[in-house]
């Protein structure tokens, strides 16, 4: 009887995570086990292990966190309604011009930082970052001045996180987000409130408000939530 070879650790490590996730036996949000762990557990290299993590985080079935670690991704509807979205980014895509500005920034109780930033891309008011930060966990945004990159961006390299919850709904400008949108007061918005936690700790709680008739959040998937093929998030009409 013919013995089939034994397979490399790699293709061992990414078939039984596959197998993992797509029975559900891993649901989103799941983390993976760590670098070390799978090391341990196939006997391989952390380089090996980390190619594998890799070409799953670019097959869009884990996310990979820095600092936290890689983690079972949402179905694709989801993921594309989700996402958080580096604005920098987003306007590099559209081949458009970005900056931002700090409006406001002051300590609130319970140590929590607040920043206020206005968003521009190609010369025009994008979006409006309303940002609380738990200086319990990220000290260090205490003295960070924001000034050569926006909060949303700073954290993302800066802060490691484990989960997040988004909530979108439209709704009318009042006057002080109208004058700051450049939009007349009572305009639809489109407003993104987003929280996120690191081992059960609040990291920061944002709310992202967007001129309505020029933003729109899509996503293209599959009915069974296979892999993402198009997704853009908040993109200017």
């Amino acid at each position: 009887m013919n013995v089939p070879p034994p397979r490399f650790p790699g293709e061992r490590i990414r078939t039984d995570i596959e197998r993992n996730i797509l029975s559900g036996a891993w649901p989103p949000g799941t983390r993976v086990p760590s670098e070390h762990a799978l090391m341990v557990q196939y006997g391989c290299s952390r380089m090996t292990v980390n190619k594998v993590l890799s070409a799953l985080a670019t097959a869009g079935l884990v996310v990979r966190r820095r600092h936290a670690g890689s983690f079972v991704a949402a179905p694709g509807g989801e993921r594309a309604m989700m996402e958080i979205q580096n604005l920098a980014e987003e306007a590099a895509r559209l081949g458009q011009p970005y900056r931002h500005e700090i409006l406001a920034r002051d300590l609130r109780p319970a140590k929590m930082l607040h920043v206020v930033c206005r968003h521009w891309i190609a010369g025009r008011p994008y979006a409006i970052e309303d940002r609380l930060i738990a200086l319990a966990q990220v000290p260090e945004a205490r003295d960070e001045p924001f000034t050569t990159l926006p909060p949303g961006t700073w954290l993302l390299r800066s802060a490691p996180w484990s989960e997040a919850e988004h909530v979108i709904r439209a709704v009318a400008a009042d006057a002080d987000t109208a004058d700051r949108l450049a939009i007349d007061a009572g305009s639809a918005c489109l407003q993104l409130h987003r929280r996120t936690w690191h081992d059960g700790r609040l990291v920061t709680d944002v709310t992202l408000t967007y001129p309505g008739d020029r933003h729109s959040f899509a996503g293209r998937f599959s009915p069974t939530g296979g892999q993402i093929t198009r997704a853009v998030a908040a993109k200017a009409k």
